[in-house]
């Protein structure tokens, strides 16, 4: 199903949902408070059984800029990402924002985004920039994983991204346009760094800008060992892929 919101605005942010029900009215009620008419909000639910859907369905009768996109089944975080980056480039958005559902990412922050999307065709809110770590309530073993999984991906790869696996960030238009959408297939941390990569190597200019990452107070982490799998060999596909041209 295709979102029925209206659209009202140059930004676009993206919330992908999976048994949010707990988080997403707080989510979406914050984000419209702070920006009235500056955003469009598109929720990408995978058919979640806690209702999620449901809620976003009854705060459209509040919000014209709030859209849903209610998929079949469960197909994660990366597909629902190229379905909503389509979805923008159709409906002519200049900016396009990721964002999670859990409260980890503070909507204060968009603000933050969209100015440096100004100067930047990718901005990135980073947690660990300036050797600093901004990252509240997460447990010792899953900081030091994304830490890990970040100076990682930035030995193997070149690429100069302090924080490679956030999930809340900014595109300018030209950059999803620039991009083979079709060609991606990553889920999990492994899109987040695909994107960047491929972004990188188009020659787009990146830039971060510092945030804090709380994590999340209800609900279940949508983190899989498989995602932590796939993150990690696809730093070196994306390296070989990229020395040989074909990427």
């Amino acid at each position: 199903m295709m979102p029925a919101g209206s659209i009202r605005s140059d930004a676009l942010v993206i919330v992908p949902t999976y048994n949010e029900s707990e988080n997403i009215k707080r989510v979406i009620e914050k984000v419209f408070n702070l920006y009235p008419s500056g955003l469009d909000v598109l929720v990408i639910d995978d058919n979640s059984p806690d209702g999620t859907a449901g809620i976003v369905m009854d705060l459209q009768k509040s919000y014209a800029g709030l859209g849903l996109m209610q998929r079949e089944r469960k197909q994660g975080l990366g597909t629902a990402y190229l379905a909503g980056f389509r979805y923008a480039l159709q409906n002519h958005y200049g900016y396009i924002i990721e964002m999670d559902a859990d409260m980890s990412h503070d909507p204060e922050m968009i603000s933050l985004l969209l100015g440096a999307a100004k100067h930047s065709d990718l901005v990135i809110g980073s947690r660990y920039m300036n050797n600093t770590v901004n990252v509240v309530n997460w447990p010792l073993s899953r900081l030091i994983l994304s830490k890990v999984a970040s100076l990682y991906t930035r030995l193997i790869t070149g690429m100069p991204v302090s924080d490679p696996t956030s999930g809340f960030k900014c595109f300018r238009r030209r950059v999803l346009e620039g991009l083979d959408l079709d060609r991606i297939n990553s889920q999990g941390y492994s899109f987040q760094i695909e994107m960047n990569f491929r972004a990188w190597k188009k020659g787009f200019l990146i830039s971060e800008v510092p945030i804090v990452f709380t994590d999340r107070t209800v609900g279940k982490s949508k983190m899989t060992k498989r995602n932590i799998r796939e993150a990690v060999w696809i730093v070196w596909w994306l390296k070989f892929k990229s020395v040989a041209g074909v990427l």
